[in-house]
This record gives C-alpha cells, sequence and structure tokens, in this order.
C-alpha cells in the first residue's frame, strides 16, 4: 500500500522538487501540495493523507500552528522540514514538543540541489512517520529496505563474556529514536533528583541536542545537559548525547565518565545506541540498567544483548506505548530483554535500581 503525502510549504521550488523526487519512489504518493496550511486544509477535506512535510514559516497560518492543529482534531504523522529547523533552536523543540515525528533541515541556499541530494533521507523519514502511530490512528505497514551497516566494532571493540561485579554505583543507559524526545519527557520530569546518574542517546541532528537538553532541564528536577568529553555521571545528572558524535561510558577509577568520539554511523546512526550500550556493559556491567524505548529499526538491540550477558537488569518499552515499536522489538526478538513494561512505569524501574 502507497504511503499518502501532502506536502505544505510555501516555496514553489521546494514543492516542485519535493514532488519530482518523492512521487512514486519507495511506495511513496504525492497527493497533493500546497502552499500554506489553509489551502492543505482544503484538499485534506477530500482526501486525508497518511503523513504531512511541513514547514514551519508560511503565510496565513505558521507550520506550529498547523501542526497543533491537525493533532488536536486528527493526529497525523508529520515530517518537519524548514530552514528554522537549521537553528536548532526553539522552533524544531516547539515542533517535536507539539508532536513532530521528525525535523529536517533544509539550506536557505542551494535548495534544489539539497533536496535533490537528501531524497533517501526524506524516503526513510517518511517511511517512519507512515509507521508512528500518532493519537490513536493506525500504523501503515510499510516496508523499509534492509541494506548493509555497520555495527558497534567499528567504534568500540566486543565486551569480554565476564560479567563485572556490583557495587553500589549505578549507571542508567537509555536508547530512543522515532518518538523519542516525548517519551524521555514523560520519563525524565517524573523522576527526583536523587535519581542514579544516567546516560542517554536520542537520535536527532546534530545542533539540536543542547536546545533538547536545554528545555528537558527547564521542566525536570534532574539536572539534564548535552554531554561534553569526560564529564562525569553522577545521581541527579542526565547527559544527552550530541547529534554528530558517538557517546562512551568509561570508568576512571572510582567514577563513571563519558568519552565523546568521532567515527563512522553505526546502525546508520551517529550517535548510535549500540555504541553506548557496549560501553555500558563494558565498563558498568551489572551495576548498570539499560533501558531501549521507541525508535524506528534496530540500533540499541544488540548492545542491549551485550549489556544483558554483562550482568546488567534491561528493559523495553512495551509496543502499546511506543511510537514505533521497532528497536525494542528487534532487541526483545535478541533475547537481550528482562522485562518489557508500559512508558509511565520507567521512572518506577529506574528509581528501584538503587533500592
Amino acid at each position: 500500500m502507497a504511503i499518502n503525502v501532502l506536502i505544505v510549504d510555501d516555496s514553489a521550488v521546494v514543492r516542485q522538487v519535493l514532488t519530482q523526487q518523492l512521487d512514486g519512489a519507495a511506495g511513496i504518493r504525492i497527493i497533493g501540495a500546497a502552499s500554506d496550511p489553509i489551502f492543505a486544509m482544503k484538499k485534506m477535506e477530500s482526501q486525508w493523507p497518511d503523513v504531512i512535510v511541513l514547514d514551519i514559516e508560511m503565510p496565513r497560518m505558521d507550520g506550529i500552528t498547523f501542526l497543533k492543529k491537525i493533532m488536536a482534531e486528527r493526529p497525523t504523522p508529520v515530517v518537519i522540514c524548514s530552514t528554522l529547523a537549521g537553528k536548532g533552536a526553539d522552533a524544531t523543540m516547539q515542533a517535536l514538543a507539539a508532536g513532530a515525528v521528525d525535523v529536517i533541515t533544509k539550506p536557505k541556499a542551494g535548495l534544489k540541489g539539497f533536496l535533490q541530494e537528501q531524497r533517501a533521507m526524506m524516503i526513510d523519514a517518511i517511511k517512519a512517520a507512515a509507521m508512528a502511530k500518532v493519537g490513536s490512528r493506525a500504523r501503515v505497514n510499510a516496508v523499509l529496505p534492509v541494506t548493509a551497516k555497520l555495527s558497534a566494532d567499528a567504534v568500540i571493540a566486543p565486551c569480554s563474556n565476564k560479567p563485572m561485579s556490583e557495587t553500589t554505583d549505578k549507571v542508567i543507559a537509555i536508547g530512543t529514536s522515532t518518538g523519542g524526545t516525548q517519551a524521555l519527557e514523560a520519563v525524565l520530569v517524573n523522576l527526583p533528583r536523587t535519581a542514579p546518574g544516567i546516560v542517554v542517546v536520542q537520535h536527532m541532528p546534530e545542533n539540536f541536542t543542547a536546545a533538547f537538553a536545554g528545555r528537558l532541564n527547564s521542566l525536570c528536577q534532574m539536572h539534564v545537559k548535552e554531554a561534553e568529553h569526560n564529564d562525569r555521571v553522577f545521581p541527579g545528572q542526565v547527559l544527552i548525547a550530541n547529534g554528530g558524535k558517538h557517546m562512551l561510558l568509561i570508568r576512571s577509577g572510582a567514577q563513571y565518565r563519558v568519552e565523546l568520539k568521532d567515527g563512522p554511523l553505526v546502525s546508520r546512526h551517529r550517535p548510535s545506541v549500540d555504541v553506548l550500550f557496549r560501553s555500558v556493559a563494558k565498563a558498568a556491567g551489572a551495576n548498570a540498567v539499560g533501558i531501549i524505548m521507541t525508535g524506528m529499526g534496530d540500533d540499541g538491540a544488540r548492545g542491549l544483548k551485550e549489556m544483558h550477558d554483562a550482568g546488567a537488569y534491561t528493559a523495553a518499552q512495551d509496543e502499546k506505548t511506543c511510537v514505533v515499536y521497532g528497536m525494542p522489538k528487534e532487541a526483545v526478538k535478541l533475547g537481550g530483554v528482562d522485562i518489557q513494561l508500559p512508558l509511565q512505569r520507567i521512572p518506577e524501574l529506574i528509581m528501584k535500581a538503587i533500592k
């Protein structure tokens, strides 16, 4: 079944190029293009799209207002494609908080060439959005092509099979992707200042993670920040991996710290959950808890199995509360999950780690 896509952008060039590049590609059908949300709503009266590709800055009604209206009236997966998102700033966080599934930054110059070069990225984003559960909307059964990809071996050597002895210091490692911005907020705002140190990989473009961490910090009792090289992991603090760099946990004497590394994409991502989880398995073993949450694909599944084999307690968000039950599903299939639980019970699980 084709994924029906509506493009809403005030640029005639963007509408034309996206339609040419995407229509008929890998099961995608462009059912219309509108220059602003008012025209879009007229088109949607006759045929409702499976996915909306939406600009932010438009005449008559801005994209964020339209996004909020859609989510309130008839929740539909939305992929933001905007130059404003490139500022990494407020517009991106507003869009994700309002329910956008993904955000793609388009440049102000060289737009046509960029859209042509990023065709594969746009297709992947639309397919991931089509599979997302937004509100009560059912999934579209889109099938993603399987291509060769690198494992965590490209960044960090495999673990030994010897479990590490348990100590009183605990580390919580969380990995998530599509739908994860809202899921992480739901978890972190319900944790007290006394919660154990947390390291997080959220698949997010470069330059967005600082704003994301800052927003969470304003909402949470814990201190949330974008990770810096050699940051210490300690109770009451959450470190969010930088977009564009892998984050690894290392043990330095009696302390845990994070290391930021360049390197190839692992499981098609940088930062990669697999890289973080493997490093946690090696550095913390049974002193860690691994949690894999909503996300497309399988990044983190193998790493969580390595944590499990190293003695860590491992958990996966259940299918019912995931936006996309991809990463948790793959981790369960590999046998690396001790427990599946709904999103609202994850804070309780984290606090049990220090009892």
